[in-house]
């Protein structure tokens, strides 16, 4: 089984606080595990992902943002999501502390096996 798949059949768990954020290595450990995915920073010093999606039209852009809040609700898990005619861009973190943990990785890992 490779790291795409393990992290792909695993489940969110729902964080309610009081644990830290991946350091950078930990960070670097797990992005090797999605694909094309960007870590970056916000202005207040936390990490989260970040990915583009291009579509055809609006509506192929619609459909897939409608499938990634249907895997972040089964999830419990939910990213920012920015789209419009053609593309979309989807921002993950843990919200509840501010960075990213291993979650935020198998959401990214659910979401690409979206077909578009």
């Amino acid at each position: 089984m490779d790291d795409t798949s393990d992290l792909y059949n695993k489940k969110c768990i729902p964080c309610k606080g009081g644990i830290d954020s991946f350091a950078i290595s930990e960070i670097h450990k797990y992005l090797k595990k999605i694909d094309g995915w960007d870590v970056k920073k916000k202005e207040d010093e936390f990490y989260f992902l970040e990915k583009n999606f291009n579509f055809t039209n609006f509506f192929e852009s619609q459909k897939f943002v409608n499938q990634v809040g249907n895997i972040a609700e089964t999830e419990g898990h939910h990213p920012d999501i920015i789209f419009g005619w053609g593309y979309a861009k989807v921002q993950i973190f843990t919200h509840k502390i501010k960075g990213l943990v291993e979650s935020d990785f198998i959401l990214a890992s659910k979401i690409d096996q979206i077909k578009h």
